[in-house]
């Protein structure tokens, strides 16, 4: 651990499951970036992670998350096989899924502990220490369903059908008092409930998605979506096509420097293949 360089540059990646592009920008406030996000075409893996914790700490929690959680993947792969039932006849798609998920359930508490021991060996106390958000999909097995991770307030989002649908739920106060109805004034909306690394223990958010072609999925951290519209966000969005999700995320950190920028930006887009 301990290298907080982007993981992966600005360039189009294709994966099993579509093409896709990230983009990340420190905004118009921060003098560093603490956002990290990675696509790993070999994994089938898309990952963005918020870090906090203040400079250089929560870059580095933010990339050792993602770096931890792919080379968990990796190794689970490498060492169990394919989870795919295709390659197995006694297998079933349930097991399958079942197993996926297993993994990675057990990729995000990976990360989180080494994270957290490294916060132990600073004799940082509980909930004091480097943290970071963590929101991805992996699509193990080709054609296979993708798994959803999450952890804090990063977001997935789904374009299918002309509507744009938040796939994540905020792990914050914020989100939880409007759950329960609760009467103002609401808590800030930058308080989480869980993040990777502040304490030993961590409950991620964990779905399975059956993508379907022309699906277009955008992973962001909360300096995309804090102060700009969702359907401005959406608007962009509808436009993304294969060849153009490089000028679409230029255009959604365009938009969220526009609307204030108070924090670091990141969007990542995934377009699924036509057939």
């Amino acid at each position: 651990m301990g290298s907080w360089k982007q993981l992966s540059p600005s360039q189009y990646h294709a994966l099993g499951m579509g093409v896709a592009f990230g983009m990340t920008d420190v905004g118009m406030v921060r003098v560093s970036n603490q956002d990290n996000f990675h696509i790993a075409p070999e994994l089938g893996l898309l990952a963005v992670a918020d870090g906090m914790g203040g400079h250089a700490g929560g870059e580095i929690a933010s990339a050792d998350a993602i770096t931890l959680l792919c080379g968990f993947i990796a190794a689970a792969s490498a060492r169990d096989g394919a989870f795919d039932p295709a390659a197995d006849p006694d297998a079933t798609w349930a097991g399958a899924t079942t197993k996926a998920m297993v993994t990675v359930h057990d990729a995000v508490a990976f990360a989180n502990a080494r994270i957290y021991e490294a916060n132990v060996a600073r004799n940082r106390a509980d909930g004091m220490g480097m943290g970071t958000t963590l929101t991805g999909m992996w699509q193990p097995a080709p054609h296979g369903p993708a798994f959803i991770f999450h952890v804090g307030d990063s977001r997935l989002y789904c374009w299918r059908g002309g509507k744009l649908e938040q796939l994540t739920r905020d792990q914050t106060l914020y989100q939880q008092a409007l759950d329960v109805g609760a009467p103002g004034p609401l808590p800030p909306r930058n308080l989480l409930l869980q993040a990777i690394g502040p304490t030993a223990a961590v409950d991620p958010q964990l779905t399975a998605r059956v993508l379907a072609p022309g699906d277009v999925y955008l992973l962001c951290s909360d300096g995309l979506y804090g102060d700009s519209d969702e359907a401005a966000i959406a608007a962009i969005v509808s436009r993304a096509r294969d060849d153009n999700l490089d000028a679409c995320c230029a255009e959604l950190v365009a938009m969220a420097r526009r609307d204030g920028g108070r924090d670091n930006i990141t969007a990542l887009l995934l377009r699924c293949r036509a057939g």
